[in-house]
């Protein structure tokens, strides 16, 4: 049976490391302290992946946000929206065509919709690190905190 013990891990700290799109960092939660670090990807320390290796328990890697998702949270923002001429200026954004803009300048001209975007990232990278949480054994206290604990 594992020890459990209580250690406080700074809930921003440890979204940031979530929504970090850097390819060229790692980052790690350190299960005995609570700290959420990072190291460059192409670290050429042996020694120090040799301990991460060994430590696995301790150290868990935090999984990166990738195209990929930002994509699928994009299309089902845009398949959501009523506007249909926003949801063309907003498709046709997405898969590139020209002479659309960024995303986030269209919606700058629709603050409602650019809200909704916000809490729909939100409660996506929320629920993602949720179920990271669980699939780790790691647990929160109360869902309002902003402090998780072990």
């Amino acid at each position: 049976m594992a020890h459990v013990h209580n250690i406080e891990i700074i809930w921003d700290e440890l979204m940031d490391a979530f929504t970090s799109v850097q390819s060229d960092r790692v980052y790690f939660l350190d299960r005995h302290t609570g700290e959420v670090f990072f190291v460059p990807s192409n670290l050429e320390d042996e020694e120090f992946w040799r301990q991460i290796e060994t430590n696995r328990d301790r150290f868990l890697e935090i999984p990166s946000f990738d195209y990929g998702m930002e994509r699928q949270l994009m299309k089902g923002f845009i398949g959501a929206i009523e506007d249909t001429g926003l949801k063309e200026l907003l498709g046709g954004s997405i898969t590139g065509m020209k002479p659309y803009g960024k995303i986030s300048d269209i919606l700058s001209f629709f603050p409602e919709e650019r809200d909704r975007l916000v809490e729909m990232k939100d409660e996506f990278l929320a629920s993602r690190v949720k179920t990271w949480l669980t699939a780790n054994n790691l647990f929160a206290e109360t869902e309002a905190m902003r402090i998780l604990r072990i």
